[in-house]
């Protein structure tokens, strides 16, 4: 069964919880840290473990979190860690994230640019993907010297490559054919 498929009512269960106390920000940085802390190479050899119970495995997780978890979070891990679920924290929390993004009507955008980019050229960008996209985004900018100039947007399914490389590369293309 794919890991998707699997995270997805956990994730689900975790949105609801958090929606229903109106902590989805707060639920959204603890996911987001407990992903990243699943994600280290010693937590896997622990979590994988046969000798340590369930409990065990969700007391030292926690106390990895260096108590920035709340009880309600900490009593997820435990039922994560008790069904033998743990695994599935980078996936459920990028599902919590879509279902936030959608719930909030908003679009997660990453922008990749040359160079870094002005406020205002991010505002600007901001407000044509938005157009486009008919909602609100959350950009996220990020710099690759390889694209020479111009830059690439992607909001979920969508890619707009505006970048110089992919010009010349297109260039390139037509004058060998």
């Amino acid at each position: 069964m794919e890991l998707t498929t699997c995270a997805r009512p956990y994730a689900k269960a975790a949105f609801k919880l958090a929606k229903e106390n109106d902590q989805l920000c707060e639920w959204s940085q603890m996911l987001t840290l407990c992903a990243s802390v699943s994600r280290r190479e010693a937590v896997g050899r622990m979590l994988k473990d046969p000798s340590t119970t369930g409990d065990m495995k969700a007391d030292a997780f926690i106390k990895l979190c260096e108590g920035s978890l709340t009880v309600e979070v900490e009593n997820y891990i435990r039922i994560l860690t008790n069904k033998k679920r743990i695994f599935l924290l980078p996936q459920i929390d990028a599902i919590f994230e879509q279902m936030k993004a959608q719930d909030q009507s908003y679009q997660d955008v990453v922008v990749t640019s040359a160079f870094p980019l002005s406020d205002e050229q991010q505002d600007k960008i901001a407000k044509k993907v938005e157009k486009r996209l008919g909602r609100s985004v959350r950009m996220h900018t990020q710099v690759d010297n390889y694209l020479i100039g111009g830059v690439i947007v992607k909001a979920g399914d969508l890619v707009i490559d505006g970048s110089v490389r992919s010009r010349l590369t297109k260039l390139a293309d037509a004058m060998i054919s």
